[in-house]
């Protein structure tokens, strides 16, 4: 979670230690958060427009003449209104204010937690007061030029909450039970595999993409087909010029192999189409990387690990397993594995 929050650039000389002792992590978010937060206090929180409904004693934004009506309001001098206010309580501020409270849970340090506390205690002072946002109200929520300097603190207000999502095991700690959305977590996990490539391979001389999008080589096409031609996007592609590699690794949330018609277990084929066209639909276009690239479909592990590979056509397709439930080292250990770069450095 950490690498796919973006947040992970900003620890410096700290990523070794955290990565080595995973336990701090929630104290080191926490520490992040709350500093953005006092930050943003010092020079005033953002203000939003929310709708609301009332009864005043004049006209303000528009009238709701069914329910001045239905309730004879303009014999009392009365008149129902609906109408934007300015208001501090905004959904940005109170998803803030409830990670500081869901992250005093779980980090290890006393003074810390009461940090977070006191200033989820500010914020509510201030008059941010209302319930926590759900997810979509956040995800729909964009940054113009005067509210830029929230992004970094609604970043670390994400981390909080994914660092705050607990197992499904008994312990200690009491924790809202995490919103179970299998959209979110299968691009949690291509984000959080993107993310460990780019921060641990960028200063190797590797090229990290996530999210590019690879054209076919169309030759000829009729006059409707660009209105129903699907694109190509890969989850992550890996250059390294010098060393002449190409990796494009998608990332699939669910087991490798499946039931198959003839055999207890298979790979899954449709996967195979689409690392397949991936790699072969890039040939021949004067980019030397891709005549030989190579695929990688990386899922977690369910079970047993796998790390197979087979060469069709030039190009090598690997399909290997992550165990997510290991230690943070084994883990790192794992992801490099996969693609033959070795773990020192």
């Amino acid at each position: 979670m950490l690498y796919a929050s973006d947040l992970f650039r900003d620890l410096q000389k700290a990523k070794v230690a955290v990565e080595d002792n995973p336990d701090d992590i929630p104290d080191m978010v926490a520490e992040m958060l709350c500093r953005r937060v006092e930050r943003r206090i010092q020079r005033n929180l953002s203000y939003g427009y929310q709708s609301r409904e009332a009864v005043l004693g004049r006209v303000r934004g528009r009238i709701d003449l069914l329910n001045t009506e239905r309730h004879r309001l303009l014999d009392r001098g009365k008149v129902a209104c609906r109408f934007h206010e300015l208001t501090i309580d905004t959904a940005r501020n109170r998803y803030v204010r409830t990670a500081l409270e869901e992250i005093s849970k779980i980090v290890l340090q006393g003074t810390l937690a009461h940090r977070c506390l006191s200033l989820a205690a500010s914020l509510r002072r201030m008059g941010v007061t209302g319930e926590r946002p759900n997810r979509g109200e956040v995800s729909i929520d964009r940054f113009g030029r005067h509210d830029a300097d929230d992004q970094p603190m609604v970043a670390a207000a994400h981390l909080a909450f994914n660092l705050a999502l607990p197992t499904e095991a008994a312990g200690a700690k009491q924790l809202s039970l995490p919103d179970r959305e299998i959209t979110w977590i299968r691009k949690l996990y291509e984000k959080g595999i993107a993310g460990f490539y780019d921060v641990v391979l960028s200063k190797r001389g590797w090229r990290v993409d996530a999210g590019k999008t690879i054209n076919w080589q169309i030759e000829s096409k009729s006059l409707g087909i660009d209105k129903i031609l699907p694109s190509m996007r890969t989850d992550i592609i890996l250059d390294h010029s010098d060393a002449g590699r190409r990796i494009v690794i998608d990332t699939k949330f669910n087991s490798v192999v499946t039931r198959g018609w003839y055999r207890e277990e298979t790979l899954r084929s449709g996967y195979i189409y689409q690392i397949y066209a991936y790699l072969r639909s890039q040939e021949g276009n004067g980019d030397p990387l891709a005549e030989k690239a190579s695929g990688l479909l990386l899922h977690p592990s369910v079970g047993d690990m796998v790390n197979e590979a087979v060469m069709i056509q030039n190009h090598e397709i690997r399909f290997a397993t992550v165990d997510l439930g290991a230690t943070a080292k084994e883990i790192r250990e794992q992801l490099l594995q996969v693609l033959g770069v070795s773990y020192a450095g």
